[in-house]
């Protein structure tokens, strides 16, 4: 969609933990063009249906006039629109205008990037909607002053963190969510031709359309300045305490109202909780600790490349005992490095403060020169690195434990088939406050994101897929949690109207700023509307599709729809050395 950048909680197996490099390439940009057209891609190289997403022209306005102008002209001539940013980190397809590519049009806010406003007095900074977020963080740093709230991942623009959600932890002030830090934001949106096709509109928190631009998936106009809350400069004490994960779940609530930026790491097959103490000090505490999370540092291909190479042995060879020596290997790994915590050049010990600028997110990988190209970000799409589906849900904090327990008899069956997550990054747990936001959260809510690995050809089964598809069903249908709008698989976005309940109020906010659709697509409206297509061979492979019948999954290479284990209400599609269903 849009500006949306948005951060991914991924990290890459800690087995490459003590391989990184200083010098690496970055990532590359999003956009790929020649004389014909361009592509438009994601960070990973490949959306959910694994189909490009074609787009004949694209803009790179500097100003908001020149951004004005811009909408002006796909209005006039009936385009579909969107806006991307320098960055890509949104998984759904929300970025691509159409599948129909003559009738798309892009904006690029790469260029738009110039204006990073501070007023120290009354406690705000403005910036253009394609500043990137670390560019915003130094700024406010500079003047004395921090962003409170901000997504763990970095590679996000001003504007698309404000679009898709991000956020990082807390239910404290504001709460973790960016966008409930907003003071007004100015939007570009269609015009009829008296008025030239295209006007600016500035929303303050009074207005009543506010609440449905704060958090809008670049559905209602082209964000062009975004005004945030700041405070005086702190600085955060970090502490990880790894642990037994016995009845962790009946702690986490109690967790995030005492430690401001807390959050846990659950690691199911290993039987371990891994609690951060995340608190503000005041800026004269001694300290100048940074977190430079090793997921988001720069790897070395030829390490990352292995990596991959050898998940895929594992899976074909249905190998998890390997995966589990793995996983152990990786959390062991973790806790040895506190994640990525420095205190200074390394990690010496806990307590580790720092700056709230050097605390709140990281990724070092974005800004590697590219002189080197050893070494580049461990999903690289160019390199054949780490590939995998990030799961996000968000709970209403009191549902959250029973969604723990259910998972805890899903995994006591049998802890080997989590190592599989374990590799990644476990089940990263953090806390996002109730929001005004038409399409936030309307109560205090836990977010639990995880990652699990993604086959390279689309109808190649995974092994324990029928584990994580139950898992996926059991947050979003058992127990009703909401996706997050930048991650997931598309079956996660199924009926997910219902689940807000104020949706009536962003679609009528929409109706009134676009009228003609201009920022719709057949992918927004799977997504927001969550509408479900029709049911193709292999298609729950993917969570195209919840399966049905077996052709959904792969009967001929052993895997069948059946019933979930725990969650029986589960359809998924389960591996059986039985040839015939």
């Amino acid at each position: 969609m849009k500006q949306m950048r948005e951060m991914f909680t991924y990290s890459s197996p800690l087995w490459l933990l003590l391989i990184t490099t200083i010098c690496a390439m970055p990532p590359p940009p999003p956009l790929q063009c020649n004389q014909i057209g361009c592509t438009l891609y994601n960070s990973y190289g490949a959306w959910g249906d694994r189909k490009d997403c074609h787009v004949p022209n694209v803009t790179y306005p500097a100003t908001q006039e020149e951004l004005r102008l811009a909408v002006a002209y796909a209005n006039r001539n009936k385009l579909k629109l969107r806006v991307i940013s320098k960055f890509s980190h949104t998984i759904p397809k929300l970025a691509c205008p159409t599948s129909v590519s003559d009738d798309s049009f892009l904006i690029s806010s790469a260029k738009y990037d110039s204006r990073i406003d501070v007023d120290t007095e009354d406690l705000a900074v403005t910036a253009d909607a394609g500043v990137g977020l670390r560019e915003l963080i130094d700024k406010v740093e500079e003047a004395g002053l921090s962003l409170v709230a901000a997504p763990y991942w970095e590679g996000v623009s001003v504007g698309g963190l404000i679009s898709t959600g991000a956020h990082g932890s807390s239910w404290w002030g504001n709460g973790g969510a960016v966008h409930d830090h907003l003071i007004d934001l100015t939007l570009v949106v269609p015009a009829p031709a008296s008025e030239g096709y295209a006007k600016i509109i500035t929303l303050k928190a009074k207005d009543p359309l506010f609440n449905a631009a704060k958090l809008s998936l670049g559905l209602l106009g082209v964000i062009s300045k975004v005004k945030l809350s700041v405070e005086r400069e702190f600085k955060r004490s970090v502490t990880y305490n790894f642990t037994s994960d016995e009845e962790f779940e009946e702690e986490l609530m109690e967790h995030a109202r005492k430690h401001e930026f807390g959050d846990i790491t659950w690691y199911p097959s290993k039987h371990k909780a891994v609690y951060r103490y995340d608190d503000r000090v005041p800026i004269n505490v001694s300290g100048n600790g940074v977190y430079d999370f090793i997921g988001f540092q720069s790897t070395s291909i030829l390490v990352s490349k292995s990596i991959r190479a050898a998940e895929k042995i594992m899976e074909s060879t249905r190998n998890v005992k390997g995966k589990c020596i793995v996983a152990a290997t990786s959390v062991g790994s973790k806790q040895l490095v506190a994640n990525g915590l420095k205190n200074g050049l390394i990690f010496t010990g806990y307590p580790v403060v720092g700056p709230q600028a050097k605390i709140q997110t990281s990724g070092s990988c974005l800004y590697s020169p590219t002189v080197d190209v050893t070494a580049a970000c461990p999903w690289d799409p160019r390199i054949d690195g780490l590939f995998f589906y990030e799961t996000t849900a968000i709970f209403p904090a009191p549902k959250f434990a029973d969604f723990i327990r259910d998972v805890r008899k899903l995994r006591d069956q049998n802890p080997d088939n989590f190592c599989g997550v374990d590799i990644y990054n476990g089940f990263l747990i953090r806390f996002i406050k109730a929001s005004g936001a038409y399409l936030g959260q309307s109560e205090d809510s836990v977010v639990v994101d995880f990652n699990y690995y993604r086959a390279s050809e689309a109808l190649t089964p995974r092994l324990n897929q029928d584990l994580w598809e139950e898992v996926e069903q059991m947050a979003f249908f058992k127990h009703g949690a909401k996706p997050h709008w930048a991650k997931n698989r598309k079956v996660a976005f199924l009926g997910v109207q219902r689940k807000y309940p104020r949706f009536s109020n962003f679609v009528a906010a929409k109706k009134q700023l676009d009228p003609e659709n201009m920022f719709s697509s057949e992918w927004t409206d799977e997504i927001v509307f969550g509408k479900e297509a029709a049911k193709d061979e292999g298609c729950a492979l993917e969570g195209l599709c919840i399966c049905s019948q077996d052709r959904h999954c792969s009967p001929e290479k052993g895997y069948f729809c059946q019933q979930g284990f725990v969650y029986k209400e589960a359809r998924v599609c389960r591996y059986s050395q039985i040839t015939t269903a």
